[in-house]
């Protein structure tokens, strides 16, 4: 028997810095959506664990247990032939590799009968890890493991574009000249008045942005094309880059962006996106 699962990217529509811990993990508030593009991971018994990257990003994605995916049947303490479909870029600020993970987990769980591990237990694999179990909006604090749900996730139209550049999280976060940052305001928004909340979301920020184009200049010329689009209400970086996203009010002003973005830039990866949705069940 093969179970299937989805692993979706992961926006952070805010990710605010506001501090670092003694042990060197630095504490986040940020905002996190997940989106109906993703990877695709399959599971079957098998007496020994092997991993087999498949797709249009399978290149340089590790098969050994320096992936998550791995280290994901080791935490539950099961083997698994698991084969894994890339279709998101590596290094890229929207969670592949996490996502990657909590599908695993997801899948396996229900391959052996298995509950799901406790938000500390998923947070040691990878501090994206608990996030990417979240079909909803959440509001994810601490080190990733502190997960508030919202009750909500808007279907607003988006797109995602990554400039085929990899970004290392720790580099972007020794560039960084300032680790303790306010929260994330509050009130939170009515999530179902679009302008209202599009006018919060503006007034959060991204900190670890500003350092990422310093390492990759190539991000502020996606944020500069993404805001100049037609009908863009939002343009900014997710995580710790290089992807960045942008929102819009319909449909076809998203599609009309796209194919816009696409024609002057052949060589990005761009894709239209919205909430996970039933993708994640």
């Amino acid at each position: 028997m093969a179970i299937k699962a989805f692993a979706p990217a992961k926006i952070n529509l805010t990710l605010h810095v506001t501090g670092q811990r003694d042990d060197g993990y630095h504490l986040l508030d940020s905002l996190v959506m997940l989106t109906d593009v993703g990877d695709q991971v399959t599971v079957e018994k098998a007496a020994q664990t092997r991993l087999t990257v498949v797709g249009p990003m399978a290149a340089g994605v590790p098969s050994d247990r320096s992936n998550l995916v791995v280290r994901a049947a080791e935490l539950l303490g099961v083997t698994a032939k698991i084969t894994l479909e890339k279709s998101l870029p590596a290094m890229a600020g929207i969670g592949g590799g996490s996502s990657d993970g909590a599908a695993t987990i997801r899948a396996l769980c229900a391959l052996y009968d298995l509950s799901i591990p406790c938000a500390e237990a998923l947070a040691a694999l990878g501090a994206d890890v608990p996030v990417c179990m979240e079909p909803e909006l959440v509001r994810m604090r601490g080190i990733g493991d502190e997960i508030d749900h919202l009750n909500t996730t808007p279907d607003w139209p988006m797109i995602l574009v990554n400039p085929r550049v990899s970004v290392s999280t720790p580099e972007v976060f020794s560039a960084m000249s300032v680790r303790g940052n306010p929260l994330m305001t509050e009130p939170f928004p009515d999530w179902s008045d679009f302008d209202s909340t599009i006018f919060w979301l503006s007034e959060q920020r991204n900190d670890m942005q500003g350092a990422a184009i310093e390492l990759q200049p190539v991000i502020g010329q996606v944020l500069a094309e993404l805001s100049q689009t037609e009908g863009c209400a939002l343009a900014r970086m997710s995580g710790s880059g290089a992807t960045c996203f942008a929102i819009y009010k319909t449909a076809s002003e998203r599609d009309a962006a796209l194919e816009g973005l696409r024609h002057r830039n052949p060589d990005w990866w761009c894709v239209a996106t919205q909430r996970v949705g039933a993708r994640f069940a």
